[in-house]
């Protein structure tokens, strides 16, 4: 028994306790004594999960401190602060189905840089003034202004009289402007159409009367004779005559009956002043929508700034 005392001896834990004076007594008892265990770690022991959960706390914390050193050096280097750049913006589509995805919105095309154009400058304008210094207007700057003897019913009036011959780049006579002691003249029925028609602010006659400028037609009504109705439409061969020019405003309204005039009086005399059509052509246009183009034109616009800047001072 010695041997297997001793072997049995050597494996027992308790082999060492003071208190155990026989080890076969201690494997007696070992052998008869009811098995009892427990799950419960002695005091100051440390479980599995703990060391477990000690070594993931301990990652985190190293990597905050390799984040937060890494932002202190790119602070120190001057590489600016750490930001994200923001995603970018995204718009919902519509659609009959409930799980559409969003899209990213496209931004809008920038369209392509136009040179600035500078805005239009208006024509350069010349300006003439008749010898007494009251009646004067304005021209194109290429445009030619002559003087020439005006009519005139008295020796003493002669000096007075001019009239102002306005002709284009071309040489070719476009207006005239008469201002002189002068007035003649004869009136008829007629039934008058006025295309178009403005004030000239710088013409009022000696009774106070605005001057306006117009381009109008007139159709002649046949003469009558004493006894015959006064004729209500013009004779179907009469031709529209076409006329330009500055006069009362009383004669551009729709109930003027009567050729009237463009003579208008003023302190120094009488003024006229009108567009120079060609009388052996008349009409001067075929037809009254050939007219209103006209009135489109640069030429028309010419016309109509010289007639309206007329002042007398």
């Amino acid at each position: 028994m010695d041997p297997i005392k001793n072997r049995i001896s050597a494996t027992d834990p308790v082999r060492n306790d003071p208190s155990t004076p026989d080890g076969e007594a201690a494997l007696r008892r070992m052998l008869s004594a009811p098995a009892a265990f427990s799950d419960r770690l002695p005091a100051g022991a440390t479980s599995l999960e703990e060391r477990r959960l000690r070594r993931a706390r301990l990652a985190g914390v190293i990597t905050l401190a390799a984040a937060a050193v890494t932002a202190g050096v790119l602070a120190a280097t001057n590489l600016g602060p750490v930001t994200s750049a923001p995603g970018p913006a995204t718009t919902v589509t519509a659609s009959e189905n409930p799980t559409a995805t969003p899209t990213a919105a496209t931004p809008p095309a920038t369209p392509p840089a136009t040179p600035s154009t500078a805005p239009a400058r208006p024509a350069a304008l010349g300006t003439f003034v008749f010898p007494d210094g009251h009646l004067s207007f304005s021209h194109p700057r290429e445009w030619s202004v002559r003087t020439e003897q005006g009519p005139y019913l008295t020796e003493e009036a002669k000096a007075g009289a001019v009239v102002a011959v306005v002709t284009d780049d071309a040489g070719a006579e476009v207006a005239r402007v008469l201002s002189g002691m002068y007035g003649d003249g004869a009136a008829g029925s007629v039934k008058r159409t006025v295309l178009d028609h403005a004030p000239v602010p710088g013409i009022t006659d000696t009774s106070g009367n605005p001057a306006e400028f117009g381009f109008a037609a007139d159709q002649i009504l046949p003469v009558t004779y004493p006894g015959m109705p006064d004729p209500a439409e013009p004779a179907d061969s009469t031709p529209a005559y076409y006329f330009m020019d500055v006069r009362l405003a009383q004669e551009f309204l729709p109930a003027q009956d009567s050729s009237g005039t463009n003579q208008i009086r003023l302190p120094s005399g009488v003024m006229s002043a009108y567009v120079v059509f060609d009388f052996e052509k008349q009409p001067a246009f075929a037809t009254p929508d050939a007219a209103r183009e006209w009135m489109g034109s640069e030429r028309y616009a010419q016309l109509k700034t010289m007639l309206l800047s007329l002042r007398y001072s």
